[in-house]
Order: C-alpha cells, then sequence, then structure tokens
C-alpha cells in the first residue's frame, strides 16, 4: 500500500512521473485511434505488435524537449508539444475519412488543395468521436487544474534530460529495425503512406514524408528550361515514325485497359496436367482481331505496378529507386493518356479497382494524370469472403464494376486493375479449378491457379460485353505489369519451362509479358517485333489517331518498320532481337550463349547500346526528377489542373448518375441496368 502511495505521489508530484502521464495517455489514445479511425491492413503478429509500439518512441523524443526547460515552464511545453501532436493526428482522422490517405507535406502545399477539399465540408466530416484525439489534452489540463497533478520547481540534472533523449532514440532505432525486418525495403520502396504509419507511426511519417519532400523540392529547384531542350533533342533524333498503316484505325472507340497482376507470357498457351491455364487469354491471344506480342517485355524496377503505370500513362520510366508515382505522383505535372484523350478526343476517363485508393498514392497521382474518376476498394461492397491479397477477387470486381462502366459516357477510357494473381497466390479451396504445380515451391507451385482465376474473371467481362453489344465499340488492351516469379526460383522455373537449368539470360527472357489490341475489324496477328511497356502508349495513340510526334515519350509505336527494338530493364539491362545485357554479361539473344570475347566491331556496338539505354533512363530521370514537363507548353495540350478531380465516392458517383450523356451503355439499354447479363460462377455470389 505504501509503496503504491509512493509511486501514485511520484507520478503527480514529480515531473517524470508528469511526462510518463502524458506519455502513456497519449500512447494509448493513439493506438485506440489507430485501431478505429484508420483501414491500416495490419497483419501478423509482428505489425500488430510494432502498431503498438510506434507512438511511443517519437512521442518520448518530443515530449521530453519539455524537461530541459526550468519551472512551470517546463509542464506547459509538454502540454503543448501534446496538443500540437494531437491536432496532427485528429487533422488526419479528417484528411483519412475523406481521401483514404493521410497528410503530407506536398499535399499541404499544393496551393491550399487541402483547405479547398476538407475545408468545405469540414462540419460535415466531422464525427464526435473525433475528438478522442484531445482526450489526453484533455484530462491532463483537468487533473492540473484540480491540482491532483502538482508542480514540481526542482530541475532535472541535465543527465536525466540526455538519458531520456537517448532511450526514445533508441526505441525508434529498434522500431526501424524491427519494421525493416519484417517488411524490407519499407523506406526506400514506398508503397503507400499506410505502410509507414502501421510500422513506424504517425509521427515518424511526418518525419519521413517531410525528409522526402525537401529531397524532391531540392531536385526540382535545380531544374531549369534547359534540362527539357537536351530532352526534347535527344527524343528528337530518335523518333520514329508509327505505321501509317495503322492510324486511326480504333478512332473514336473505347478503350478498356485490363491490367494483368503479375502475369507472365510464358503462361499462354501453357497446360499443366492437360488442361490450359488461360484458355480465354489464348483464344483472345491468337484471334485474327488481336495485335499480340510475342516479345514484349516489363521495365519495372522498385515501383513494381505504380512503375508500369507510369510508362503506360506517360510513357517515362519508373525510378531506379522507389516509386515515381509515390514520390512525385502529388507535385508533378504530366502529359498522360487519360488528359490527352480526353482533350483530343472527348474521352470520358476513369479507373475502376477493388483496392485501397492510398497504395502507390494512386488517389493523388490519377488526378495529376486527368482522370475524370477513380473507383478505388471504397465503392465496393466489401466482404471478407470477397477479399485476398491486396483487393476484391477479379470475379467480385468484374462484377461489380458493371453498374460503374454502363454508366460511362462513350467514348470511354477505362482502366481495370485485377488483383487475385498477386503474390503469395493464395486461392481458397471452392476458387480452386486447376491444381497447383508440383515443383515444391510454394510461392510458385499456386501460380497457375491464380493465372486460371484471373483468366476466367476475364472470360465473364468479354461474355458481358459481348452480350451488350460493348465489344463492337472498344478496343481491349492487356498487358501484364511485371513478373509472377521472380529470380529467386531458377529451380522451380527450370521445372516450369521443363528445362536442365534456368540461367540468368533465361531470367531476362523470363521478364516476358503479355500485350494485347483486340478490336472487332482489327487486322490482327502476332508480332515478333521487341519492346516493352514504355512503348504502349505511343501504339495507343497511333491506333487511336493521336498525333504525338510533338509529345515528351520515350517510347516508339510498335508497329513502326523502324522500331528500335531496344528494350531497356530499370537497372540499365537490355535486349534486343540479337543481343542482351546482364550485369556485365552479354549474351547472343537467339541462342543465349554468353559472348565471351567480341571483336572491336562487336564490342563498339554492344557499348553503344548501353549507353542508348543509360542516356534514356537518366533523360527520363530527370524529366521526373525535375518537374520538368513544367516547362513544355504545347499548343495541343493543356496543362492538367489537379483541382478539377475529385474522387469523394458521393461527389464522383453523383455526377456520374446525374450525367445526361445518351452515349452511355444504360442509356442505350433503355436506361435499365446490363447487370443482370453479366453471369459470374463466384460461389461467394451463389445465393
Amino acid at each position: 500500500m505504501t509503496r503504491t502511495k509512493s509511486f501514485l505521489r511520484w507520478l503527480t508530484e514529480s515531473k517524470l512521473g508528469f511526462l510518463t502521464i502524458v506519455l502513456i495517455t497519449f500512447w494509448l489514445k493513439t493506438y485506440v485511434i489507430y485501431l478505429t479511425k484508420f483501414n491500416l491492413g495490419v497483419v501478423g503478429p509482428m505489425q500488430n505488435f510494432l502498431l503498438f509500439l510506434n507512438p511511443v518512441p517519437t512521442a518520448l523524443l518530443l515530449l521530453g524537449i519539455g524537461l530541459f526547460f526550468k519551472g512551470r515552464k517546463s509542464y506547459w511545453i509538454i502540454i503543448i508539444i501534446d496538443l500540437l501532436l494531437s491536432t496532427w493526428l485528429f487533422a488526419n482522422i479528417l484528411y483519412y475519412r475523406e481521401f483514404s490517405n493521410f497528410l503530407s507535406v506536398s499535399i499541404i502545399k499544393t496551393s491550399g488543395s487541402t483547405a479547398d477539399n476538407l475545408g468545405k465540408s469540414i462540419v460535415g466530416i466531422t464525427r464526435p468521436t473525433d475528438f478522442l484525439a484531445f482526450i489526453d489534452v484533455v484530462l491532463i489540463i483537468g487533473l492540473m487544474v484540480g491540482k491532483v497533478i502538482k508542480y514540481d520547481l526542482r530541475p532535472l540534472k541535465l543527465k536525466f534530460n540526455l538519458l531520456i533523449e537517448g532511450l526514445a532514440i533508441a526505441l525508434i532505432g529498434l522500431n526501424l529495425l524491427m519494421a525493416q525486418k519484417d517488411r524490407s525495403g519499407l523506406l526506400t520502396r514506398t508503397f503507400d503512406n499506410s505502410y509507414i504509419v502501421k510500422y513506424l507511426g504517425m509521427n515518424q511519417y511526418a518525419v519521413y514524408d517531410s525528409f522526402k519532400t525537401a529531397q524532391t523540392s531540392e531536385q526540382m529547384a535545380k531544374a531549369n528550361v534547359s534540362d527539357l531542350h537536351s530532352v526534347k533533342k535527344y527524343l528528337k533524333l530518335n523518333y520514329v515514325k508509327p505505321n501509317a498503316a495503322y492510324t486511326g484505325v480504333a478512332k473514336g472507340k473505347n478503350v478498356i485497359i485490363i491490367h494483368l497482376e503479375s502475369f507472365q507470357q510464358f503462361l499462354i498457351d501453357y497446360k499443366w496436367q492437360g488442361k490450359e491455364v488461360t484458355p480465354n487469354l489464348n483464344k483472345l491471344y491468337h484471334s485474327k482481331h488481336t495485335l499480340s506480342f510475342a516479345n514484349f517485355y516489363n521495365q519495372v524496377g522498385q515501383g513494381k505496378t505504380s512503375d508500369a503505370e507510369m510508362m503506360l500513362e506517360n510513357s517515362l520510366y519508373g525510378l531506379q529507386s522507389g516509386s515515381a508515382m509515390s514520390s512525385y505522383g502529388t507535385t508533378n505535372t504530366f502529359e498522360s493518356a487519360p488528359a490527352i484523350l480526353s482533350q483530343q478526343g472527348g474521352y470520358t476517363t476513369a479507373v475502376m479497382h477493388g483496392g485501397a485508393g492510398s497504395f502507390w498514392n494512386r488517389n493523388n497521382a490519377y488526378k495529376q494524370f486527368g482522370y475524370d474518376y477513380f473507383m478505388p476498394l471504397s465503392y465496393y461492397e466489401n466482404k471478407p469472403k470477397y477479399y485476398i491479397g491486396y483487393g476484391l477477387k477479379d470475379k467480385i470486381f468484374f462484377s461489380q464494376s458493371i453498374k460503374y462502366i454502363e454508366r460511362l459516357p462513350q467514348p470511354f477510357y477505362l482502366k481495370l486493375i485485377t488483383v487475385t494473381n498477386h503474390y503469395p497466390y493464395d486461392l481458397d479451396k471452392k476458387n480452386q479449378t486447376i491444381d497447383p504445380t508440383d515443383t515444391g515451391d510454394e510461392t510458385v507451385d499456386g501460380y497457375v491457379q491464380t493465372a486460371h482465376y484471373l483468366d476466367q474473371a476475364i472470360g465473364e467481362l468479354l461474355h458481358w460485353m459481348k452480350k451488350t453489344g460493348l465489344d463492337r465499340h472498344t478496343m481491349l488492351v492487356l498487358y501484364g505489369d511485371h513478373y509472377g516469379i521472380s529470380g529467386n526460383h531458377h529451380k522451380a522455373s527450370a521445372e516450369l519451362l521443363k528445362q536442365d537449368e534456368f540461367t540468368n539470360f533465361d531470367n531476362l527472357k523470363f521478364q516476358r509479358v503479355p500485350l494485347m489490341f483486340h478490336m472487332t475489324g482489327l487486322k490482327g496477328g502476332i508480332k515478333k517485333t521487341y519492346g516493352g511497356e514504355i512503348d504502349v502508349l505511343p501504339t495507343l495513340l497511333n491506333l487511336l489517331g493521336v498525333n504525338d510526334q510533338n509529345a515528351i515519350q520515350f517510347g516508339h509505336d510498335l508497329l513502326s518498320k523502324k522500331a528500335p527494338q531496344i528494350v531497356a530493364q530499370r537497372n540499365g539491362d537490355f535486349i534486343t532481337p540479337k543481343y542482351a545485357k546482364v550485369g556485365s554479361t552479354y549474351y547472343d539473344t537467339k541462342t543465349g550463349a554468353e559472348i565471351l570475347a567480341p571483336d572491336a566491331k562487336l564490342k563498339e556496338q554492344l557499348v553503344g547500346i548501353s549507353n542508348k539505354v543509360t542516356t534514356q533512363l537518366s533523360l527520363s530521370d530527370r524529366v521526373i526528377a525535375g518537374n520538368l514537363l513544367r516547362f513544355y507548353h504545347p499548343k495541343w495540350f493543356k496543362k492538367v489542373n489537379s483541382h478539377d478531380y475529385d474522387y469523394n465516392e458521393e461527389k464522383a458517383l453523383k455526377k456520374l448518375y446525374s450525367s445526361r450523356e445518351k452515349t452511355s451503355l444504360w442509356y442505350q439499354n433503355h436506361r435499365k441496368t446490363t447487370q443482370k447479363k453479366f453471369k459470374t460462377d463466384a460461389p461467394e455470389l451463389e445465393k
């Protein structure tokens, strides 16, 4: 009893006791808010432990500053710091509710965009429980006013202050070490701000974001219009005229891009136990109305899917480190496909995705790209059995997307992002309709099952398009975003391909992914041309009849007879129809044999290709890191104003459903839904 009284007296009558009370109340309050106000996707004991721990280190470091002051001032400095931290937490609660993301320095700095979008509806989005963010501040002040907490005016020895700050720094290091162990590349390859918050906490996220913003600002500040001149000069010298025979063959058609998650080219025509893994995609691939590319490569870096989207929409490479969409998607000026097609062809533009809107910073980057609509997971009905890994299962996603697709005014440019065929390739038994492979590698063996499921989902979407007649007015574009089986699975990959070994050159060839353009009446065929994701946009724009000669794009029309066929990899490797490079080793593309002793002429040729690849990558990096497109003002393109776009669900759907455009599929179906024409065998939807 005496010990308890002594401890309570220490808590309420000493400066260190006061710091302890403030720290513990702030810690518990923050943890409760994490669980109730944010959807952080915490999985497993390690992530749960770090979520519980992470409010402490930075709070201790910051609150500890108050100990360096004397007398009553020390107490009030601690309270003010607590109030500031609580205000930051409160602001993020409101912002997250509206945008499913966390406040960043770039958001706050961008011409008052936060005030524009939050300020107008602040009362409408605020809930009484949001003020839980300040409960500890109110409690502490109440205890002080009621004299339960008494001032301790004795000065603390400096060594105690330094010890506390040292402990805080040690905890920050421990937190970071544990986070990096659970999620390698956490700070160098940013997937989503939610990852930083759930692993490191709200305060460390603010520090990280500030550092990244400062780094980005410094790069942009050093850039000037002369940097753009060198880029334009290079692109002019290397411009390839598109194939005139295909110019405008799809003019005025809808464009539906199906993003095939982690889908590799070897799956096309691949059979397991005598069964086709992807029968629907195989049929499309071989259709006389499909332009298919047999030597099309992914070119992604650390940004994986976001790099693929950056190339698809802008013909700019992803970054050497991190994700361009995450680091630059909020503030950069872009010359993107949706904006070009909206301005040049009157297209309605939309992205639909059964995953979190904040992942890869999509909910900000898409505004900079000029997308009219972005419909992430929050737009869809989500139940536990509907969701897998990174979003809704593809069949569920497509079935729920119909109600939005049918209301889009035509012509539209629509991207559908699938997720089921994503690592670790898990699928519940009810949806498994093909056996796993038997390589013994758990990561690899489920790959055919999720790929088969994705193929079935695409088959259901294609059936709906045919039933509604949408297929007659639409060009389908299907592309794989990146590899599914990484270079860490050589033995299993060799077994899948029925090879004796799997070399580094084989792994380079393994980076092939599908690319198909399918449209009724299109003169198709399987093309052997070598190309990559950087080339999709120029090829698409030519098919749609959009002149892009003066655009800042690093790709070329894949159908051009003069296409250079040099496919750069983000790390500087490359492949051409004749030669390839992996690391410091060159290969003969046709035979796969190493080129051990090239003569002077061949060596000059190989070095020349390598230098061209390096130049192209560095110039693209310069465009993004320096935000060089802010200096570019072509007459044919109007700069996108991100403030013109609002992805708030209520506002966006009101706009979509109130549209009086007679071109929508819904209107053409006598203002009746076409959802009944969509047939799915998804067991989750069985009545």
